[in-house]
């Protein structure tokens, strides 16, 4: 009963194939391999535009380069508040750009509020150098509380960004889980609503180690690979990342990992609306769950096996844990059975008593 993370998962069998296909023999080294090149048409096919595709090692890089290459002297990246890039990252984005920093921005449950975006970015004068200028804007899709930005709300942020002419980075560690959740396409989600550069997750939804950086103005290509390979985010042996991608695409491994992800949390989360050990604190649109649960289930609970975090009440939740009480997260993944979930419910009945 696993529900820590969906880092914890392993490999999806047929990515490890993916990789065992391609270990032997030789190939061109640094992205050149025709493999490498493959796969990056295939990005472009995915998103239905040519874009440039860079391999990195992890969330935490494509994060820190995207917002590096979008960065300038005294600027300011604009993010919610409890945003990965700005709780779970080290300061690493504004390590790499040299000193750029990071403004956190309010709205309820992990999404930026628009109105909130524009005050936010207001504050700052163009002219003035004392303060700082406004360099770019991020969102988490899906967000650190498990949400997801509709369609529309995405378009609204990209256009209070552009209306101040900055770029907007969307953090897609989940991307995929956030995807089959609107039953959008990737373009829909991304560039036609706005979106300039995507963080590409593969890692979470059952690759082994497979992250990109997804820009779709290729004309930034150019300055980005100085940029990775700085950081030491070049791979020499990269046809291994192109090779989790390609088995991650093929006939549409991807979505089904990620739909089968979305699918346990909502059965997860209709076990705890049913129990009187537990309530649901705000309704899963992804593959998280957030639970209230009494302290002494929480006990339970780990001593019957089940793996999970507890959790720090976020902006926008005025129904918060009592007395007594613990916000718990638990997170699905593509290996996340039903039967996990279904034990879980059993062992929060038996916590009850």
């Amino acid at each position: 009963m696993n529900f820590a993370s969906d880092n914890w998962a392993g490999a999806h069998p047929r990515i490890s194939a993916g990789l065992m296909d391609h270990a032997a023999g030789y190939a061109p080294a640094y992205g050149t391999s025709s493999l490498d090149k493959e796969v990056a048409e295939t990005f472009s096919r995915i998103f239905e535009r040519q874009v440039a595709v860079f391999f990195v090692a992890t969330g935490t890089a494509a994060n820190a380069l995207s917002l590096t290459a979008l960065s300038k002297p005294g600027g300011l990246s604009f993010c919610h508040r409890e945003a990965h890039v700005v709780r779970d990252e080290c300061g690493a984005a504004e390590y790499l750009a040299g000193g750029a920093r990071l403004c956190a921005v309010d709205g309820p449950l992990g999404r930026i509020d628009p109105a909130g975006l524009d005050t936010a970015i207001g504050r700052f004068m163009p002219e003035s150098v004392h303060a700082g200028r406004p360099a770019a804007v991020s969102i988490t899709q899906a967000t650190e509380a498990g949400t997801v930005y509709g369609l529309d709300d995405i378009e609204a942020i990209s256009a209070t960004a552009a209306r101040y002419r900055l770029p907007v980075h969307m953090d897609g560690a989940r991307f995929a889980n956030a995807l089959v959740s609107l039953g959008a396409t990737p373009a829909e989600m991304t560039w036609k609503r706005g979106i300039d550069m995507v963080s590409f997750g593969g890692t979470k939804n059952g690759c082994w180690c497979a992250e990109a950086v997804v820009l779709f103005d290729p004309d930034w290509a150019g300055e980005f690979q100085f940029l990775r390979k700085r950081a030491g985010q070049l791979f020499s042996k990269s046809r291994f990342v192109a090779a989790q991608f390609e088995a991650y695409f093929s006939d549409g491994l991807w979505l089904e990992t990620a739909r089968h992800a979305n699918a346990m949390a909502a059965r997860l989360a209709g076990h705890i609306r049913e129990s009187r050990a537990a309530r649901l604190a705000w309704e899963p649109q992804a593959n998280m769950v957030f639970a209230i649960l009494p302290q002494p289930a929480v006990a339970s609970l780990r001593a019957s096996g089940a793996h999970f975090h507890e959790q720090h009440q976020p902006r926008g939740f005025p129904g918060g844990p009592g007395a007594g009480e613990v916000l718990c997260r638990l997170v699905t993944s593509f290996a996340t059975s039903a039967g996990d979930v279904d034990r879980f419910a059993q062992s929060l009945d038996v916590a009850r008593q």
